[in-house]
């Protein structure tokens, strides 16, 4: 009997991230994320993992839910699903994704597979706890948890690793969270909601994101203030998310989105909280530079709540124009002191990878890998 691999694809998933929303969490925010002109990605995301495991030439079956949640991608992807249960209204819930989740384990899947965030697997985690292996494909906004892959193809490799029988270790992984409705308003604070059984192999699966500490404060400073100094009075300046960025901010006595993307001309504030249009009307109009730093115990740059910063956007600053800037405590802690790009388009991350000079202090610098 062929092995079983469950799929879930949260439709919603992501949806707030290019049009800076930093979360896709209830129907009113979905709502007027498709007011904006957001477009979902999970099923594309979800797509790209299967098409790894159509490439190992592995015989299984894939049990998955109606429609958009599934049905759709599995057949896209070049199989022949097994569709079970309902959905009960013309567009999914949380309430669909504990449904889905509950009757895939009672189907006795190997693994399941998911594509979505922090909410799809919180709604995950409340139906089947540590009982089934679970594996999610990173497409959400804000992914502090540590069930998912590093990327759709690594989430791809390591199920086709787990459905050979190669991929026998598991853990149990945190689900984190954090109300959305304070992240918007610049408050971030993590919730531990409980634990997945997870699968695991180093290469494959993201860490759980981890803070700062206080003894970097001075050293952020540093950090900014040359930034500061470097600054260029023609040219426009993305200060992406986060508190090694906000230094910046703060150091030019200006006000910031902790959680967005603020714009600068040379020294001066010219837009809050931009989205992904904004972005691009804006390089129109000068040249332009990211500032970036990684997640800390995670490593990402991009593709990890900065989806402002599209594939698009990204291409028309170029990969010469992106500054990462970061404590050299928190390249340290970071494993093999790596950095990851995540932008949903493969051949942008491969152009990305590589190496890049990361800015630790005050003219001073490192070189991270970037894969």
């Amino acid at each position: 009997m062929p092995k079983r691999l469950g799929l879930i694809i949260n439709p919603v998933a992501g949806i707030g991230g290019r049009v800076g929303l930093k979360g896709s969490d209830g129907t009113e925010v979905q709502r007027k994320a498709l007011e904006l002109g957001a477009v979902s990605r999970s099923a594309e995301r979800a797509r790209e993992a299967l098409q790894v495991l159509i490439r190992h030439g592995l015989s299984f079956e894939i049990v998955t839910y109606p429609g958009e949640m599934g049905e759709e991608t599995a057949k896209a992807a070049g199989f022949t699903p097994l569709v079970i249960g309902d959905i009960a209204n013309s567009y999914t819930t949380s309430e669909d994704t504990v449904q889905a989740a509950a009757d895939l384990m009672n189907y006795g899947v190997e693994l399941l597979l998911f594509a979505g965030g922090d909410g799809t697997a919180r709604d995950i985690y409340s139906a089947i706890g540590t009982k089934v292996p679970v594996l999610g494909i990173p497409a959400g906004v804000k992914m502090h948890s540590a069930v998912f892959g590093k990327s759709p193809k690594s989430a791809g490799q390591l199920a086709a690793l787990v459905l050979k029988g190669e991929a026998k270790k598991v853990r149990e992984a945190e689900v984190m969270d954090i109300d959305e409705e304070s992240f918007r308003a610049g408050s971030v604070s993590a919730k531990l909601y409980g634990y997945l059984t997870v699968p695991y192999e180093q290469n494959f699966v993201q860490n759980v994101k981890s803070g700062g500490s206080a003894s970097e404060v001075e050293t952020l400073g540093a950090i900014a203030q040359y930034i500061i100094d470097g600054m260029q009075d023609d040219v426009l300046y993305f200060i992406g998310p986060g508190t090694t960025t906000r230094a910046i901010m703060e150091r030019l006595s200006l006000p910031n989105t902790l959680l967005g993307v603020d714009v600068l001309k040379g020294k001066k504030l010219i837009a809050r909280d931009v989205n992904e249009q904004t972005l691009l009307q804006l390089i129109r109009e000068s040249q332009a530079k990211m500032v970036l730093t990684p997640i800390g115990g995670q490593g990402y740059l991009l593709g990890r709540g900065n989806q402002q910063f599209s594939p698009q956007v990204v291409r028309k600053v170029g990969k010469e124009n992106i500054i990462v800037i970061a404590a050299l405590s928190k390249i340290i802690a970071l494993s093999d002191h790596a950095l990851f790009v995540d932008t949903g388009d493969p051949a942008l991350d491969q152009e990305l990878s590589g190496y890049m000079r990361v800015i630790t202090g005050y003219n001073e610098e490192t070189v991270c890998r970037v894969l």
